[in-house]
C-alpha cells in the first residue's frame, strides 16, 4: 500500500467502526446578495441548521437503525458518517481516520475501500449492466478482471438478481435497481454499510431478504440505515431518532423504543 493510503493498520479491534463527535453542520438557503443588493438593504440568505451538535459511535457487529420525520437530518448525518461530507466543528473518524484532516481525494479513497453506501436514489450508470455497476469499486481497488466478475454475480444471485446480470438499469424495475446497488455497496466487504431507505422501493419479501443480508453480516462489519419503515427499524440492535438535526432519543434496542413509544400513547 502506498503512502497515501487511508487503511488503519493500527487502529485496535475493539476501537468503533465510526464515531461522530458534537458533529454541527449548517447550510445557507439562498444565494449571498452582491454589491448593490448589499446596497439596497438586502440581508444575508438565512442559514439552515441541519446537524446540531450529534454525536455517537458505532461498533463491528452492530446495526444501527436512524428514524425521525423528514427533514430531521437523516440524510445528513448518514453523508458525514459515510464521509461525503465533513463538519462544520466537531469530528468524524472511520477506522481511526478523522475525515475532516483528509484531502478529498484520500477521503474518496477512505469510502472505497471502508465504508458501502446504498443511496436513495441508487445513482446507476445507465450505459453499464447490473454486473459492471456492481463492480465498479472493484475496479477502483484494481481487482482483476475475473475476480471483479465473479463477485458481482455472486451478489447479485444474493439478492435474486442471478437472471439480470447483463441489464442495464433502464431495463430493470426500482425494486431491481435497488438490489442492484446494495450489491454494490457489499462488493467491497466493507467495515461500514451505510444505507439510506434500503427497502423503500421494495415489496415486503424482497425487503425482508435484503435486511436479512444485512443481519448477515459478519462481526467485522457495522451497520447504519435511516428509514421511515418500521420492519427495517426493527433490525437495529439501537435505535436514534432525530428530530431538527438533534438526537432526540437513543434506546439499547428498538424493541425498547417500540415499548416507550407504545406506552406513551397508553
Amino acid at each position: 500500500m502506498d503512502s497515501g493510503s487511508t487503511r488503519a493498520t493500527d487502529t485496535d479491534d475493539s476501537s468503533p467502526i465510526v464515531r461522530a463527535e458534537g458533529v454541527t453542520k449548517r447550510y445557507t438557503r439562498g444565494t449571498t446578495p452582491g454589491f448593490f443588493g448589499r446596497l439596497l438593504g438586502r440581508r444575508e440568505p438565512p442559514t439552515v441548521t441541519a446537524l446540531e451538535d450529534v454525536s455517537l459511535s458505532i461498533d463491528a457487529g452492530e446495526i444501527v437503525a436512524i428514524s425521525g420525520p423528514s427533514g430531521s437530518g437523516k440524510s445528513t448525518l448518514l453523508h458525514h458518517l459515510a464521509g461525503l461530507e465533513v463538519p462544520d466543528t466537531g469530528t468524524v473518524t472511520i477506522r481511526g481516520q478523522s475525515t475532516s484532516s483528509l484531502s478529498r481525494k484520500r477521503r474518496t479513497r477512505l469510502r472505497l475501500e471502508q465504508v458501502g453506501i446504498v443511496f436513495q436514489h441508487f445513482h446507476l450508470v445507465e450505459s453499464l449492466s447490473a454486473r459492471a455497476n456492481v463492480a465498479l469499486p472493484l475496479v477502483e481497488l484494481g481487482v482483476p478482471t475475473s475476480e471483479r466478475k465473479r463477485r458481482a454475480t455472486d451478489l447479485l444471485e444474493r439478492v435474486d438478481l442471478g437472471d439480470r446480470l447483463d441489464h442495464r438499469p433502464g431495463e430493470l424495475s426500482g425494486g431491481e435497481q435497488q438490489r442492484v446497488a446494495i450489491a454494490r455497496a457489499l462488493v467491497t466487504d466493507p467495515a461500514l454499510v451505510i444505507a439510506d431507505e434500503p427497502t423503500g422501493e421494495l415489496d415486503s419479501e424482497t425487503g425482508q431478504r435484503v435486511l436479512e443480508t444485512f443481519q448477515g453480516l459478519t462481526a467485522d462489519h457495522a451497520v447504519v440505515l435511516a428509514s421511515h419503515d418500521q420492519s427495517a427499524l426493527a433490525i437495529g440492535d439501537r435505535r436514534i431518532r432525530l428530530q431538527d438535526g438533534a438526537i432526540v432519543e437513543g434506546t439499547d434496542t428498538a424493541e425498547t423504543h417500540d415499548q416507550q413509544t407504545q406506552a406513551k400513547v397508553e
